[in-house]
């Protein structure tokens, strides 16, 4: 998973497919369950997501896209696909330090 090791001289480009698949393993291990467990169209807070851990989870997101997450883009964009895509398209098409809802 070394790709996901954002290049500090760079912002770096996930795309939708690879954010998912490193919010799959990231939820899982947050949960301790396997990854195989999680579905990215199910809603996050069926997996019982409490706020400290969407807290963890959006910082620990916005750290490997190197931008800031709110947590409550986990509200905005409930599932994993949704989210996924969404992040992929800010990593696209915005030049700020900020993600915006």
């Amino acid at each position: 998973m070394s790709k996901f090791i954002p290049n500090s001289t760079a912002k770096p480009y996930y795309t939708a497919e690879e954010i998912q698949v490193w919010l799959v393993s990231h939820i899982a291990e947050l949960l301790k369950v396997n990854p195989d467990e999680i579905s990215i169209t199910e809603p996050l807070d069926s997996y019982g997501l409490d706020s400290v851990q969407g807290m963890l989870l959006a910082a620990q997101t916005g750290k490997l896209l190197g931008f800031q997450l709110s947590p409550l883009v986990l509200w905005h964009y409930p599932t994993i696909e949704l989210l996924s895509q969404r992040l992929a398209e800010e990593l696209q098409a915005s030049e700020s330090e900020t993600f915006e809802i």
